[in-house]
């Protein structure tokens, strides 16, 4: 077994790789770029090496750094995590060379299966179900048109180093084809070095189920059985779950052994995952990629078999036999992933970077678990993904899964950045979703116009109203002392309030339940309920009953508001006197300044392109900036025909939200 490996990664799976090292009583090697050196896999390896700058490009994505890195430390082996160069060809082979292990498969498998184009021909080869398409490199957005136009639309164009969703466009025009084969193709050099794109048959209402894969270096290869991960936006997944609530044990079989012959075929050593594209209707499969490499929800399929995945493919590179066999691999409960990432869903899911000012993830017991690289204080950085955590969850039936991914999203504290936990609470509701009968299209075709939320379902708003009442009766009573209190917000016991938000204003009376430490009532609109909790003002987590039912919601002060986040729901609410409120409601409303005629940053990222010039006719429609974040190339076009006037920023700039790009006349 090896004394030592590196992680040639950063963030969450390096964190997740040193964890499972330090339990085999194995030395850990971090390396980092300088936009890294706080991160928490350098605090937590038993060595760090700097690699070089924050982009990619020039720290992580250099063999020769890590190579060097590899030599400084005498690390043996390198585990390559996922994204970066964890499926480079070109780096297992380097490292062979050098004599160090490659935890992962040989470089031969990657390149035949690593690599899109090949692979598809290999299946082709082997008899295995591939979805129609042209299978080599494209050189021209003129020759995507015509290969797309012979295929039929819609048609997928696909970056051949791809993963993750980058390097990926849906086309359903000839335009869409032109254009999405610019931008795929520019995504792909970016995040994997490699630019060469091909077309495929887009299948309509599809779902998205994956195998996963073990194989040793002694002919053995089983499968872990599936992943249900058609919960998905713009092609990258959001909730993953095994099993499948949609396979039946005979296609679930006759998958797992396609993928295994496909992995045997190329003599498949370590962790992989054959995905495949499966019709609803008929449960017919088709072929529709390797990954040579571990899987971003590859907890779902650990808490399922009970199998580290990161340790068995370190012992495979140590060269030991699988210890299980097929027969060994029982299927035990339901486990359910999300990825929280750092995006605002309520603009367009647009990155969100900053301090995380507050990260309070929920406890790891009763079959919860937080995979993360963050913590509080640190930054989201706008030079890599915005992945902030994976929250998993573990239960004896889909139901509890999804039961306990409600109260576990529920309980994440996370402020300073956006995050997408209230879209994910939002899917955890829709009954879609619950009941199971949902394709890849569910999001696009439920959220149309984006999030929203409105588009949080819920049974009973006003409660939040009752909360926030409730909280600021208990905020006045521990404050009744203080002198120099603002008109209007002075205590006094039994006080009517009177309660602002989005649903309406309200008069709620707070009083303090006889008997009942932290137990108050709450009185308005006819109904009155009854609020119990150990709460102390200042923490960011209600916890107790509502009229006797469990309830945990988060609770963040502004000032006179509170924002309040319960099972993705989102509401400011105002708590305030009769007078207080009246005086508000005398209060002038300043006007927002009229930006209509600038072209305005949506999101922070680097400037990569500007389009138009200086007195040009630009068209609806027409391509004006092109903004690189998260490494995501992101396309900003004109909303209506219009002159430029002046550019009021140069590429290459980094760009804050909301910042000025292009003046119009």
């Amino acid at each position: 077994m090896f004394k030592k490996i590196l992680i040639a990664n950063r963030g969450e799976i390096a964190c997740r790789v040193i964890k499972t090292a330090r339990k085999m009583g194995i030395k850990t090697v971090a390396v980092y770029s300088e936009a890294d050196k706080d991160a928490m896999h350098v605090e937590l390896a038993d060595e760090s090496v700097c690699i070089g700058p924050p982009p990619s490009k020039e720290s992580y994505l250099v063999i020769d750094k890590i190579i060097a890195a590899c030599k400084q430390t005498g690390a043996e082996a390198v585990h390559p995590g996922y994204g970066f160069l964890s499926e480079n060809a070109e780096f297992s082979r380097r490292l062979e060379e050098e004599g160090i292990i490659f935890i992962g498969p040989k470089h031969y498998s990657v390149a035949k299966m690593g690599d899109k184009i090949e692979s598809k021909k290999l299946a082709i080869a082997a008899k295995v179900n591939t979805i129609p398409g042209y299978n080599d490199a494209i050189d021209t957005p003129e020759q995507a048109v015509e290969i797309a136009k012979s295929i039929g639309y819609p048609v997928m164009i696909k970056a051949s180093a791809g993963g993750g969703g980058k390097g990926l466009r849906v086309a359903f025009s000839d335009q869409e084809a032109f254009e999405g084969f610019a931008s795929c193709k520019n995504e792909a050099k970016n995040a994997f070095g490699d630019d060469r794109v091909f077309i495929e048959k887009f299948v309509e209402e599809p779902r998205h189920i994956e195998i996963q894969l073990l194989g040793d270096a002694h002919g053995n290869t089983v499968y872990l059985h599936e992943r249900e991960c058609s919960i998905q936006r713009r092609h990258q997944k959001v909730i993953e779950e095994a099993p499948s609530p949609f396979l039946d044990e005979k296609t679930r079989k006759a998958m797992g052994e396609q993928a295994v012959a496909l992995a045997k075929a190329v003599n498949y050593q370590s962790a992989g995952t054959v995905e495949f594209v499966v019709g609803g209707k008929d449960k017919s499969f088709y072929f529709l990629e390797m990954n040579t490499r571990l899987q971003v929800e590859h907890p779902v399929t650990e808490l399922i078999t009970g199998l580290d995945l990161v340790e068995q493919m370190i012992r495979v590179a140590a060269g030991e036999k699988l210890a299980f066999t097929q027969a060994d691999l029982k299927i035990n409960g339901w486990a359910m992933e999300c990825r929280i990432n750092a995006e605002d869903p309520f603009r367009g899911f647009l990155p969100s970077t900053g301090r995380l000012v507050k990260y309070i993830p929920p406890p790891e017991q009763h079959g919860v678990r937080v995979d993360t690289g963050v913590y509080e204080g640190g930054e989201i950085s706008m030079f890599y993904d915005s992945m902030i955590a994976k929250l998993i969850v573990h239960g004896a039936s889909r139901d509890q899964a999804i039961h306990k991914m409600r109260d576990a999203l529920n309980q994440f504290v996370i402020r300073g950045v956006a995050s997408n936990i209230s879209f994910q609470a939002a899917l955890m509701q829709h009954p879609r979703f619950v009941s199971g009968n949902f394709n890849t299209g569910l999001i696009a075709e439920q959220y149309p116009k984006g999030f929203d939320a409105a588009d949080v379902p819920h049974d009973d708003p006003t409660m939040l109203v009752a909360v926030a009442a409730a909280i600021h009766r208990q905020y006045l009573a521990r404050n009744a002392t203080i002198s120099g209190q603002l008109p209007g917000h002075e205590f006094t016991p039994g006080e009517h309030f009177v309660v602002l938000m989005g649903i309406g204003q309200h008069e709620v009376k707070v009083s303090e339940a006889h008997g009942e430490p932290g137990g108050w009532d709450v009185a308005f609109a006819g109904k009155t309920y009854a609020l119990r909790s150990g709460w102390q003002f200042g923490e960011p987590l209600y916890i107790g009953t509502l009229n006797g039912t469990p309830i945990c919601m988060q609770v963040e002060r502004r000032g006179l508001v509170y924002r309040l986040f319960h099972w993705g729901m989102q509401a400011d609410v105002q708590v305030m006197s009769a007078h207080a409120a009246s005086l508000q409601a005398l209060m002038p409303v300043k006007a927002a300044p009229d930006m209509s005629k600038f072209l305005l940053s949506p999101m922070p990222g680097l400037l990569t392109q500007i389009a138009v010039a200086p007195g040009q006719e630009v068209k609806a429609g027409e391509i004006l900036a092109k903004i690189e974040a998260m490494k995501m190339e992101n396309v900003l076009k004109a909303e209506r025909d219009c002159v430029v006037d002046k550019l009021l920023a140069k590429p290459g700039e980094s760009l804050a939200v909301d910042q000025a790009i292009i003046a119009f006349k």
